[in-house]
């Protein structure tokens, strides 16, 4: 199955439960619904019908801002049950001829994003205390097993029909691309050798088998299975640690004005130069203080500065990641007046136990955590004019390199500071403060720093190790420049691999064991002969003829 080269009408990422397509969201007091219902003719793009649930990234939008909505817009909502509206049909995983017929770098970040919301799902259980019950109710294969482990609890329907499936190996000769190895084992604590029995059985494990493996929580028959699945929702709802005294916020329209080489909001900008192969995203500070009472920030609501600036960063990040795939390096900038985003950070500190304020906190996280595991150099540059303090400050600290502009003469000269958010506020997938990451070789120099209210000039921001290097004003413009067309003309395969071996240092988790084996195994499997090449299973899908693999094992 050749990839469609022809051009494609951009991916868009903002949406509402009125314009959803593929599935039903409904809300019963702390019970919210969320039942799969993919509509077969209304994929993403043309050329392939989306039978038997199966998904593809439109499908996914549509999850991820299902799961915004239950955030920020009902937060008396304390269990979530996953399930499907088709009866006798759960979900057939990830559409396999949009897989076939999509360009390599569109793959792997369609997994990268379907990889992002099922985090975001464990997160909202985790930090929010919202639980998710996934109730399978026929065949789960693949990408539909995979949201499945992303649940809390998973109860299967026994009525010799119902299994749940890894059959990539045995069938398409790739890996499920959404965690599903290392959740099996790393979340559920599957037995490795009956792991191995499940992951190459194309048919999948039905019944008490399936709960002897650990690969469901409860089985019940169809004629009872509806009300164990309610009885048990009840409960999770009624265990809850959910904050749930504070007025939900309906999620505006972002009112994105986009262009041919990028797009403008209002605290963000995005600019392509497709020949350079380089994108600029400069952030822009709020324009006057934020309140630093509760109350008055919920008022605000949609106008935040934390929540609309990160929703905007979001979108521009989403756009640059599937709509231009040849950009290799993205510059990130600021400006406005740093006193604005310290007010900013020192509010929502204060703040932090509200609903409200926890949620925008934690939307910041995800935005962040966005940035790092974008396969993108992402170069920051301090100049006059420029707010990198606090909250900015993280994007800097994401960055490969940071480089501030030395020049004193300047009327305003750029410093740096860090804020309370720069403490453990944004932790990364390894767990870790982006400042504890910077200085892993000294912890103690990390906490110092983040509790110093100091005002880094250029030559102290080098000393204390909080930027790369400080060209001055005479060196400046070359330099970047250098930098940048440097960077542009090494192999993206080589730089995306050494990005994320860098990136990502200290302890191991399983978000960054699920990033690092996309990045590296499915990324290098996307590309082999056995999956996509002219007899490769991926290509063969759906043929009479059987494929051919090169047998030597690497």
């Amino acid at each position: 199955m050749a990839e469609n080269n022809a051009p494609q009408p951009p991916v868009r990422f903002e949406t509402h439960p009125s314009q959803y397509k593929h599935w039903k969201l409904s809300f019963d007091g702390p019970i919210a619904r969320l039942a799969m219902d993919v509509q077969e003719d209304q994929g993403l793009k043309p050329g392939y019908p989306l039978k038997l649930n199966s998904y593809d990234l439109g499908v996914d939008i549509e999850l991820s801002d299902a799961i915004q909505r239950v955030r920020f817009e009902h937060p008396e909502v304390t269990c979530v049950v996953v399930s499907s509206a088709k009866d006798r049909v759960f979900c057939s995983g990830a559409n396999i001829y949009m897989l076939g017929m999509s360009s390599h770098a569109f793959k792997v970040n369609f997994c990268k994003f379907t990889n992002e919301t099922r985090l975001g799902i464990e997160e909202v259980s985790r930090e929010s205390g919202v639980r998710f019950l996934c109730a399978i109710n026929g065949p789960c294969a693949g990408g539909g097993y995979e949201l499945a482990l992303a649940c809390d609890e998973i109860y299967l329907s026994d009525d010799g029909s119902s299994a749940v499936s890894l059959p990539e190996v045995p069938l398409l000769a790739v890996l499920p691309g959404t965690g599903g190895l290392t959740r099996l084992v790393d979340k559920r604590k599957v037995r490795r050798d009956l792991a191995d029995v499940f992951c190459t059985l194309a048919e999948g494990i039905r019944g008490p088998r399936a709960q002897q493996y650990n690969l469901v929580d409860k089985v019940a028959p169809r004629s009872k299975f509806k009300d164990v699945v309610e009885s048990r929702a009840k409960e999770l709802a009624g265990s809850s640690s959910r904050n749930t005294k504070w007025q939900g916020l309906a999620l505006a329209p972002l009112g994105a004005k986009y262009r041919d080489d990028g797009a403008d909001y209002e605290h963000v900008s995005l600019t392509v130069d497709a020949s350079a192969r380089v994108a600029k995203i400069v952030v822009r500070a709020p324009k006057t203080a934020t309140p630093d009472n509760a109350s008055a920030i919920r008022e605000l609501g949609n106008k935040l500065w934390a929540l609309e600036c990160f929703r905007e960063l979001d979108d521009a990040l989403l756009n640059l990641r599937f709509n231009y795939e040849t950009v290799g390096l993205i510059v990130l900038e600021t400006e406005g007046d740093p006193a604005m985003v310290l007010s900013s950070d020192a509010a929502l500190d204060k703040n932090r136990d509200d609903g409200f304020v926890h949620e925008v906190l934690l939307y910041q996280r995800r935005v962040l955590k966005r940035l790092d595991l974008g396969a993108r150099s992402l170069f920051t540059f301090v100049r006059e004019g420029s707010c990198f303090v606090g909250t900015l400050f993280e994007l800097s600290l994401a960055s490969d390199r940071t480089y501030m502009r030395d020049d004193p003469d300047a009327e305003s000269p750029p410093y740096v500071q860090l804020s309370a958010m720069n403490r453990g506020s944004f932790p990364m997938s390894n767990g870790l403060s982006r400042m504890q990451n910077r200085f892993l070789y000294d912890p103690e120099k990390a906490q110092k720093l983040s509790e110093s209210p100091e005002r880094f000039d250029p030559s102290a921001a080098v000393k204390a190790g909080l930027v790369t290097v400080a060209p001055d004003a005479i060196d400046w413009d070359d330099e970047v420049r250098l930098a940048i067309e440097e960077r542009a003309s090494l192999s993206p395969d080589a730089l995306t691999g050494m990005e994320a071996s860098l990136r990502f240092a200290g302890p191991e988790t399983m978000e960054t064991k699920i990033f690092a084996r996309l990045s590296a195994w499915q990324n290098w499997i996307f590309t082999r002969p056995n999956a996509t090449g002219p007899r490769g299973a991926l290509t063969m899908y759906g043929r009479p003829e059987r494929p051919e693999f090169d047998m030597r094992r690497t």
